[in-house]
């Protein structure tokens, strides 16, 4: 009975200690619309790892994303810039807004993006395109949650659903 238990252990073991684990790839952007400020302001969490693999395929294959003293530092935020004003799409009542990148910081594993549309005095109609990491994952998931004139919403978008849209 003792021979049972641990050739069933080691079975177990081996079945759990061998298999491929399966890696999600999704980013979350928090999208809030701030009256008093005329803004609409934007967070974006991004998985370092993930984004590192897009710039080094896309723009420089000898960076490294970390909290370090980076010298290459200031090219990286021109990356990030470029790369999620081409990827994120932000059309208020029908007209399509430039997004200004503010910074960004890593926290562990997460980079969050920081973006703001100003002179906004009104939403009525809101529209996102988030296309972050499809050119490198087909899995990619990107979830946007808004609080927009006080109503929360929330889009799961993917490859073949890139976009979101709110009336109010």
């Amino acid at each position: 009975m003792k021979t049972l238990r641990y050739l069933l252990f080691f079975s177990l073991f081996s079945l759990f200690a061998f298999s491929s684990v399966h890696k999600y790839y999704v980013s979350i952007t928090q999208i809030e619309f701030v009256k008093e400020k005329q803004s609409l302001q934007i967070i974006s969490r991004i998985f370092v790892d993930d984004f590192e693999k897009l710039i080094r395929m896309r723009y420089d294959d000898k960076v490294t994303l970390d909290d370090s003293d980076n010298s290459d530092e200031e090219k990286i935020e021109q990356y990030v810039k470029k790369y999620l004003q081409e990827k994120i799409e932000i059309t208020i009542d029908g007209e399509l807004k430039t997004l200004n990148f503010i910074g960004k910081k890593y926290d562990d594993d997460i980079m969050y993006c920081y973006l703001e549309i100003e002179n906004l005095p009104s939403i009525k109609t809101f529209q996102i395109k988030n296309k972050v990491l499809y050119d490198v994952f087909d899995d990619q998931k990107n979830i946007v949650r808004t609080k927009i004139n006080g109503k929360n919403k929330t889009f799961i978008l993917i490859p073949e659903k890139d976009k979101g849209m709110l009336n109010f």
